[in-house]
């Protein structure tokens, strides 16, 4: 049987935060760990309010919106160092171990991710791990947590409940709507959230020690 272990990338394997943060940083030198907490709140409004804008364009939007909030100005081509700066953004330092961990436990795994396909496609080179598919918000015509990223990938893989993990850090994002979708799923608290941790089947503060968990919330959903 096929087993797919699928992860949002941008939060889950990559540093969104750090990259969100350093983008405004070179911006606004000194503000970026303060407007990151301003940015958070403007990019899913803009997601919501136009599913099929291009994540490029959330990125610019959500930090116009952020700089007029905060009365900064931004230069004519400012709003874009976001998403020129995305394909740089680090990988965890715990993310390529776990991706390999699962390969070569027999896993396929696939990203699902807020993203276009090819901002997807320059972050794959520094995951340095295989991915044996992707659906972005791009290809699904919504960003999560909208259904459609969960939906198109079920009806692409044939992946259900019975052969299917599903990883993130976003509990807004991911642990929602697959809950709600039923698809077994793994929180990973990187922040200490206080969200109610009920809404997922297994919680890690990080990927260390991930293929033990996916194969128990894999055997306890079959």
């Amino acid at each position: 049987m096929i087993r797919w272990a699928t992860f949002d990338c941008f939060g889950t394997l990559v540093d969104w935060r750090h990259g969100i943060a350093t983008g405004i940083e070179l911006l606004f030198p000194g503000r970026g760990a303060e407007l990151l907490e301003v940015y958070n709140r403007f990019e899913p409004q803009v997601q919501a309010e136009t599913p099929v804008r291009r994540y490029r364009e959330v990125l610019a939007e959500a930090l116009r919106r952020t700089a007029a909030e905060a009365g900064l100005e931004l230069g004519p081509d400012d709003a874009s160092v976001l998403g020129t700066g995305l394909p740089y953004w680090p990988v965890f330092p715990d993310t390529r171990a776990a991706l390999a961990g699962l390969r070569e436990a027999g896993w396929r795994l696939a990203l699902l991710t807020n993203c276009d396909r090819d901002l997807i496609g320059e972050t794959q080179r520094r995951l340095a791990v295989p991915v044996d598919a992707i659906v972005t918000a791009e290809d699904a015509g919504e960003y999560k947590p909208g259904h459609s990223p969960f939906r198109r990938f079920a009806a692409s893989f044939e992946a259900t409940a019975g052969n299917w993990v599903h990883v993130a850090q976003s509990h807004f994002h991911d642990m929602v709507p697959a809950r709600a979708l039923g698809i077994p799923r793994v929180w990973i608290n990187r922040h200490d959230d206080p969200h109610d941790p009920a809404v997922a089947d297994a919680v890690l503060p990080g990927l260390a020690g991930l293929l033990p968990v996916v194969e128990r919330v894999h055997a306890a959903a079959r």
